[in-house]
């Protein structure tokens, strides 16, 4: 019938068998390792492409500019937008693969528009128009409008900050729950 070790030869039965498992278990965590190296890695170069797009053109790049600009094929990058939805970084539209949001920049277009070196950017909100320059290192032009009495407004932001200005922001959403639903805050 034969003896446990020989039924089961990957179970450790003895002390000289324990140096063998250890070593397979070190390889498995470094291979491991090595896979979460590599996701953080495109994820990070997923990033600077989305951004990078945004910051030259003032839109989003699509699923296929991402996928050239860092060499992996299209359904990839939809996993690691997939990844970086559920960290928080983006918010994605209902399709799973157009960027709806990479704060501080929007991929839709909103009231808050905000312009810095001839190219116009949209931001998801008031706040997000200030983060913009602040993002681009550049001067920039913010223009929203008033909610309450829908007046225009506009604004210089330089690399010091915004003007100066009666303004006031309010957020109806307190900042800890803004996630809760991103796009209403």
């Amino acid at each position: 019938m034969g003896t446990a070790d020989e039924k089961h030869p990957d179970r450790c039965r003895t002390r000289e068998h324990l140096p063998t498992m250890l070593q397979r278990e070190e390889r498995t965590l470094e291979t491991a390792d090595e896979g979460q190296e590599d996701r953080m890695e495109l994820e990070l170069e997923a990033k600077r492409a989305i951004y990078e797009r945004f910051a030259a053109v003032g839109r989003p790049p699509s699923v296929g500019d991402i996928a050239a600009g860092v060499g992996v094929a299209a359904p990839l990058v939809r996993e690691v937008l997939l990844r970086l939805r559920s960290r928080r970084v983006l918010v994605l539209e209902a399709d799973g693969e157009s960027i709806r949001m990479a704060p501080p920049f929007s991929g839709v277009p909103t009231q808050h528009r905000v312009t810095a070196a001839g190219v116009e950017y949209y931001a998801n909100c008031a706040w997000d128009a200030l983060g913009i320059p602040a993002a681009l290192h550049k001067a920039a032009r913010v223009h929203s409008r008033c909610e309450r009495s829908l007046e225009p407004l506009e604004l210089e932001v330089t690399a010091s900050g915004p003007e100066p200005s009666g303004w006031l922001f309010h957020s109806v959403v307190p900042a800890a729950r803004w996630w809760e639903d991103i796009a209403f805050t």
